[in-house]
């Protein structure tokens, strides 16, 4: 059987982590699902929570393309993007801004001298959806956010619970990724949240979307921009502006990207 060699990269932000591909030559077969599963996979693979391919784009610095772990082309990821500008800057192909097309549209980044890439969201327009399970938010990718009584979070079964509202009647159809909050017992201390991501089908260490969701809840019970977020993967900040009629604009997602190591891989 003939084998191809890939020359991979891999990158996390707070914890989640990607396999990145240099893509610009549009080789790679996005309808391979069996091996990007294969590539993702901890035990047999490279091991990661999604993996992105940097594409060229005309009239763009370039293009992301985002699979799950599941092998399926996804949505929006937040903390996916601000790796991929790291990415970016690593091959030479921007300097300290970048300007991208990602599955929900354009996106803007800047870098800092330190490593920390803040990424600009879409807009969020309109109200927000509540009801008995929590708040609805669409990030680029959908979230639920539910607010958790104190000292609960690091108890909960993250798993089975998400697992549960993410296939539930409601979601069923495209399922959501579902975030659990704790707020900060003392102001100006970050806010605590855990997510069950789709497409992974468990708990990951941190979900950049997921965050943005719930520093955008948050703000209904006087969270002020920036909002201080802490994952099991590490701290990130959501900075936005918020209109009288429910909307955000101007929405920031900042924090780490890390180039964890590279290699290639017969596939």
């Amino acid at each position: 059987m003939m084998t191809t060699t890939l020359t991979f990269h891999k990158y996390q932000g707070t914890g989640n982590d990607f396999v990145l591909l240099d893509d610009r030559q549009h080789q790679f077969d996005e309808t391979n699902h069996r091996l990007v599963r294969h590539l993702c996979d901890r035990r047999r693979g490279i091991g990661a929570d999604g993996l992105i391919l940097l594409r060229h784009r005309a009239g763009y610095d370039f293009e992301m393309v985002y699979f799950n772990a599941d092998g399926h082309l996804g949505s929006m990821c937040g903390n996916g993007s601000r790796c991929i500008v790291a990415f970016a800057h690593h091959l030479g192909l921007i300097q300290a801004a970048a300007r991208f097309l990602a599955a929900d549209g354009v996106h803007e980044a800047h870098l800092d001298a330190d490593g920390t890439v803040h990424l600009r969201m879409q807009d969020v327009l309109g109200q927000q959806e509540i009801d008995e399970m929590g708040i609805f938010v669409d990030t680029g990718s959908p979230h639920l956010v539910q607010f958790l009584p104190p000292s609960t979070l690091a108890e909960l079964n993250v798993f089975a619970e998400g697992r549960a509202i993410r296939n539930n009647e409601k979601f069923r159809e495209k399922g959501t990724n579902v975030n659990f909050v704790e707020s900060p017992a003392v102001a100006g201390q970050p806010w605590q949240v855990r997510t069950y991501e789709r497409g992974v089908e468990d708990e990951t260490l941190s979900c950049g979307t997921g965050v943005t969701a719930v520093a955008l809840a948050a703000s209904r019970r006087g969270a002020t921009s920036p909002v201080q977020l802490r994952t099991p993967g590490g701290d990130l900040q959501v900075a936005f502006e918020s209109r009288p009629d429910g909307s955000f604009t101007q929405i920031y997602l900042s924090g780490p990207a890390i180039r964890v190591f590279g290699g290639q891989i017969d596939v």
